[in-house]
């Protein structure tokens, strides 16, 4: 069975990320041909959907409809080119809570499968964390690396007994899918 759900991480995979988190709208910027890549896969047949950690609201950084102002305008920027994402799903919660939602635990992923019937095993999960690939991997989703946001710092960091399909940024990835190579 041929892969049809793309699942992504939001920050340092469709957007630059920041050790300060993303704040606010001002500071969201999206990688660029990210937001193509996305419309690209959509208008494709793929199914796409976005998995995020979201600690800052827990760690009282910004709030819900900071980040929810966010997601509308990514979903809206999306939609311009013609695609869609399908869902996005984020842990709100403080790393401390321990909560079974927050990557590398796979709460979300789970329920986006419950919620729209996606096999998991059949989907790719797309990252540049090892909390990312380790979640991705809880599910048996084919977990991706891309080296934007924390990527090449993950890749150098990687066990050699690990072996993960690597691409430059979400644009080369999408278009390998795209083109059937994967």
């Amino acid at each position: 069975m041929k892969h049809k759900t793309i699942i992504l991480d939001r920050d340092g995979v469709i957007n630059e990320d920041s050790v300060g988190y993303i704040k606010s709208l001002a500071e969201w910027v999206p990688i660029p041909g990210s937001l193509q890549a996305i419309a690209d896969l959509s208008k494709s047949g793929f199914s796409v959907f976005v998995i995020t950690n979201q600690s800052g609201i827990g760690r009282g950084y910004y709030s819900l409809q900071a980040m929810q102002q966010i997601h509308d305008h990514m979903l809206q920027e999306v939609d311009k080119l013609g695609g869609a994402i399908q869902g996005i799903y984020f842990c709100p919660h403080h790393p401390d809570l321990q909560c079974e939602c927050r990557k590398p635990n796979t709460g979300m992923f789970l329920q986006l499968a419950k919620e729209h019937s996606v096999d998991l095993q059949q989907s790719f999960y797309v990252g540049d964390k090892l909390t990312d690939l380790q979640a991705g991997d809880g599910v048996n989703a084919q977990s991706i690396l891309v080296k934007t946001g924390n990527g090449e710092d993950t890749l150098r960091h990687l066990a050699s007994d690990h072996f993960y399909l690597v691409y430059s940024c979400l644009s080369a990835f999408a278009k390998d899918v795209i083109d059937g190579k994967l």
